[in-house]
């Protein structure tokens, strides 16, 4: 069987440019896959494992959200830029760049899956099915969950992380190293860190403009826009099937994903018991499995 074609590009979004990658046939008549990165400010590299769907029938698009990787960078915007609904808008206007607004697929994973969310409780008439993955649904309840992760972590970590956060100095060798005792426990487990996935942390290392104004330095010391936004209150709009996804030792801890299995109508749960925040990393091939499952539930479903 032939490799699936892949095709790279960009779509104008007002002044700027969103860079995507579509591996697959956008024709081939099932609906692509859209996939939307973590972060804010993250970029595509980290799920690059996802293109693989496209040997298996499923067109998929990969894109930088604005600000980072291939897309327009914009190192002097203001917190007061970075917004949900400019992300919103971004991804509107990818979808009817690339003709595919009548049918697709969403696949978020963390911030994306929130964004993933937000879109899909508008019930646009060309979504045919969500996956929200490692995702929680309200960041006060993420950073309530964070505050517990972060005191399971040993005294002197603890004590290292606090005291830097105090000083405003966690861009310090002696807090990244702190930091990643966290990230080694609930962000990645495979070390060293796949090549992917590095990848994209040093994207955002590189340029941390979007990051830092919506998040904060790090998953666990959100102090940017987002430390208030919350979509509880949306998703029991989403009028799709829905396949939840996180890890036994995820960051997005079964507290903060339970709000959307409570609250979506037509959703089920699946808990990778060696995986953390990348179960498409950590546990591929189960991951995989699942994926085609659930996509070739929907195709049998819109068959029906």
């Amino acid at each position: 069987m032939p490799a699936p074609q892949i095709v790279k590009g960009t779509a104008p979004f007002g002044d700027h440019e969103t860079w995507f990658r579509v591996s697959g046939d956008l024709e081939c008549g099932r609906p692509p896959l859209v996939v939307l990165h973590g972060g804010p400010g993250s970029t595509h590299d980290y799920l690059l494992p996802l293109a693989s769907l496209a040997a298996a029938g499923w067109p998929v698009v990969h894109y930088d959200q604005l600000g980072n990787g291939g897309s327009t960078r914009l190192p002097d915007r203001g917190a007061d830029f970075w917004t949900v609904r400019l992300f919103r808008e971004e991804l509107d206007n990818l979808l009817r760049h690339l003709g595919v607004s009548d049918e697709y697929l969403l696949f978020g994973q963390s911030w994306g899956g929130m964004l993933a969310a937000d879109h899909a409780a508008d019930r646009p008439a060309g979504l045919r099915g969500l996956v929200i993955a490692n995702a929680p649904a309200s960041m006060p309840l993420w950073l309530r969950e964070m505050d517990v992760l972060r005191k399971q972590l040993p005294p002197e970590v603890q004590e290292t992380l606090l005291r830097h956060e105090a000083a405003g100095s966690t861009d310090t060798a002696e807090y990244f190293a702190a930091m990643r005792v966290f990230y080694d426990r609930h962000v990645c487990r495979i070390l060293p860190w796949p090549r992917d996935y590095l990848a994209t942390f040093m994207e955002i290392n590189d340029d941390p403009t979007v990051y830092h104004a919506m998040n904060g330095p790090n998953e666990f010391h959100v102090i940017g826009t987002l430390r208030d936004w919350s979509v509880e209150d949306r998703i029991p709009h989403i009028d799709v099937p829905t396949l939840l996804i996180s890890g036994r030792y995820d960051e997005a801890t079964p507290a903060t994903v339970q709000p959307y299995f409570d609250r979506i109508p037509n959703v089920r749960w699946e808990i990778f018991e060696e995986s953390s925040h990348m179960p498409h990393l950590e546990e591929p091939e189960r991951f995989t499995s699942v994926l085609v499952d659930f996509l070739s539930e929907l195709k049998e479903g819109a068959r029906g």
